[in-house]
């Protein structure tokens, strides 16, 4: 398997987890919890975001945090299934990435520390899970 191939698979899982976050956390903000998704529209100013994120319910960020489980899950089945010859690098190579991209959106929307500790906690372990169940 060459290197591009390898590349185009975990970029596909990163394509598929990002999907399934970005459905949970639309029903988050507009299903879930309106009122929050009503009042995060349009902040710019990361002071007001970080009292928002605060201030937001244990629920909503619960909500969000299971998102990012079952998009890593998702997207390390993903690169795993694809790659059949070495699902565990793929899931781990997708691992990596994800964690990359929650620092960035932890530093992005700044949510409390526990937010970032389970985040952090989270998106690898079942990455890799994913991707092992798909072997």
């Amino acid at each position: 398997m060459g290197p591009f191939k390898s590349l185009g698979y975990v970029l596909l899982g990163f394509i598929a987890a990002s999907a399934v976050m970005m459905v949970v956390e639309s029903a988050n903000g507009h299903l879930l919890y309106p009122a929050l998704g009503k009042a995060a529209e349009g902040i710019k100013d990361r002071e007001a975001m970080r009292g928002l994120m605060a201030a937001a319910p244990k629920g909503a960020l619960l909500v969000v945090l299971s998102g990012w489980a079952l998009g890593g899950f998702t997207g390390g089945f993903t690169a795993g299934k694809l790659a059949p010859a070495a699902p565990a690098a793929h899931g781990m190579a997708l691992a990596l990435l994800l964690s990359l991209f929650v620092v960035l959106n932890n530093l992005l929307i700044p949510p409390p520390l526990w937010f970032w500790i389970a985040g952090l906690l989270i998106i690898g372990p079942l990455t890799l899970l994913g991707a092992a169940r798909a072997a």
